[in-house]
């Protein structure tokens, strides 16, 4: 079994490595400029619940509505010529939230978002599928998180931000994700996924904890030193964790987000 962990975790790097090294050097050519995020807005408002629980089937019936939105994202490239970062950071959560919605929705029913693809991690997931198109360059959803939100933003907050269609996800916020106030919107995200108790289980002695905290460990304490994942979670957790805590993860439940 060691053996085996140790070999699954080689393969998460290399093939990790291959993700962000095949889009990493894309030269983008657009001129567009940034776009309004209001239809997204409305349809989160409409369609998705406070707690993140979401209407796939009013996704569907408002197909034409969210196709609008989708077109918009698709004729607009973010750029360095007339996008701000914050511009370019609040389109890209946007973005693979919405298409994470659209490949959900264009499956649906599914009781999981990972029985839509394979079961090969950067191979041939569900997060591999390139059907995203934006001004004629194409994405999956991993190429979004992994070469462009983790790698040009360093901004540990978009793991909370970005929602994956389940149940231990981040909640899929309902309301879009705007420049003017996309600081507030990150640190409630993360104030909000730390303190639920249904994705981590927290006291100053013992916490268990969401593996996305494991996944992605280096985004969270690549700034904090010697404090680690700790001190990073006392930043947005309502009880003060001891730094000698004891750690575990949860298991993660990828039962659909409705």
């Amino acid at each position: 079994m060691k053996h085996y962990v140790i070999a699954a975790s080689f393969l998460f790097v290399v093939f990790f490595m291959f993700v962000q090294c095949s889009n990493k050097h894309k030269t983008i050519t657009s001129n567009s400029k940034p776009i309004s995020h209001e239809v997204w807005d409305g349809l989160l408002k409409k369609l998705v619940s406070p707690e993140g629980k979401v209407n796939y089937k009013g996704f569907i019936e408002e197909k034409e509505t969210f196709s609008s939105y989708l077109n918009l994202l698709s004729n607009n490239h973010p750029n360095d010529n007339n996008w701000s970062e914050q511009e370019k950071l609040a389109y890209w959560i946007n973005a693979y939230n919405a298409y994470t919605v659209k490949l959900v929705v264009d499956h649906y029913p599914v009781k999981s978002i990972k029985d839509i693809g394979g079961f090969i991690p950067f191979v041939n997931s569900v997060w591999n599928i390139q059907f995203i198109k934006i001004e004629g360059h194409e994405y999956d959803l991993n190429n979004i998180e992994h070469s462009i939100l983790r790698t040009d933003f360093k901004e540990p907050r978009i793991h909370f931000a970005i929602n994956c269609a389940s149940f231990s996800c981040p909640k899929l916020l309902n309301e879009a994700y705007v420049v003017n106030k996309l600081d507030a919107q990150l640190n409630e995200a993360a104030i909000h996924f730390i303190n639920n108790p249904d994705k981590n289980k927290l006291s100053p002695e013992k916490i268990e904890i969401s593996k996305i905290f494991s996944w992605f460990q280096g985004d969270f304490t690549s700034t904090l030193g010697k404090g680690g994942i700790l001190a990073f979670i006392n930043k947005y957790s309502k009880i003060k964790i001891n730094r000698d805590a004891e750690v575990a993860h949860m298991d993660y439940n990828w039962s659909l987000n409705e």
